[in-house]
């Protein structure tokens, strides 16, 4: 990606230098299911023992967050992050008023962190990879999850991170059209296999979306996508599978247990968005197969 010309997003937090206060208690709320799908998502780790180790540390137990290191003096990955998020702003205030009714994007914010914060959906950790949290509409990321996409997961290129953020951004513009209210008053109905099934369809969804950006972002900076970059992108979302982190997690695939699709289905839904730059093109929750 050419991103030397993209104006910088303003909608940045850096917390990377600070220390502070984590305060651990209450009951389990979507924030902690957010959090344990997000690991399910990039680590393969059942959710259940994050929502499980949540359950333990009910009771408002107060942690203290180390002071986290400050910003490199050469900040490329903070310069990189706020450039991709500033283009996703221009152009999904693109696709909103020419795809969603005239509306204005109300752009989402985002937090850098390192190692642990606190969010309005609970404690969010690096090891739990990025994520994004409807109730504060901010997408929170540790720069070192590049690092473990790279070396991990094999999916290396800038299109293959800015598809990281993009897809975190996908799901804020769930949340601003209403599709996550719907999915969460759903979802509550559910026994566990159908909603991990309904989380699936909301997961590929991002992707769609996140695919859309790409595409609309190309046709108003046609030097902005260099060769070679959607092929990074659809590496990456081969490499975070559910069948491809069950394998190497646990060395089997339980298809139940899925919650963000299959390679084969994230890399489908990506490059649908990614062909075709309509969100329109996006309703994975209408499809008969996915």
């Amino acid at each position: 990606m050419r991103l030397d010309d993209e104006a910088e997003s303003q909608n940045v937090e850096d917390r990377r230098g600070r220390g502070g206060g984590m305060r651990v208690g209450g009951g389990i709320g979507i924030g902690t299911i957010i959090i344990a799908l997000a690991a399910s998502y990039f680590f393969g780790i059942n959710p259940m023992t994050i929502i499980n180790g949540a359950q333990v540390l009910q009771g408002g137990t107060e942690q203290r967050q180390a002071p986290a290191s400050a910003a490199p003096v050469d900040d490329q990955g903070g310069h990189f992050v706020r450039r991709v998020l500033g283009n996703t702003e221009r152009t999904w205030q693109h696709i909103f008023q020419t795809q969603v009714g005239g509306q204005d994007y109300p752009a989402p914010k985002l937090v850098l962190f390192t190692d642990a914060t606190q969010t309005a959906c609970g404690t969010g950790q690096a090891a739990m990879g990025p994520f994004y949290c409807p109730q504060d509409r901010t997408v929170y990321i540790d720069l070192s999850f590049y690092r473990e996409l790279r070396e991990r997961f094999g999916a290396s290129g800038d299109f293959a991170q800015a598809y990281v953020i993009a897809h975190e951004v996908g799901h804020h513009v769930q949340n601003v059209i209403g599709i996550s209210d719907k999915y969460e008053a759903a979802r509550a109905r559910m026994s566990e296999a159908r909603a991990n099934a309904l989380s699936v369809r909301l997961e590929l969804q991002a992707d769609c979306l996140a695919g859309v950006w790409a595409n609309v972002a190309q046709q108003q900076n046609a030097k902005l996508i260099e060769p070679g970059d959607f092929e990074q992108g659809l590496n990456a979302a081969a490499a975070i599978g559910d069948d491809r982190l069950q394998r190497q997690s646990q060395g089997r695939v339980v298809p139940e247990a899925f919650t963000h699709g299959t390679s084969e289905q994230r890399q489908r839904w990506l490059k649908r968005g990614l062909t075709s730059g309509d969100i329109r093109q996006c309703d994975t929750f209408s499809a008969q197969s996915l």
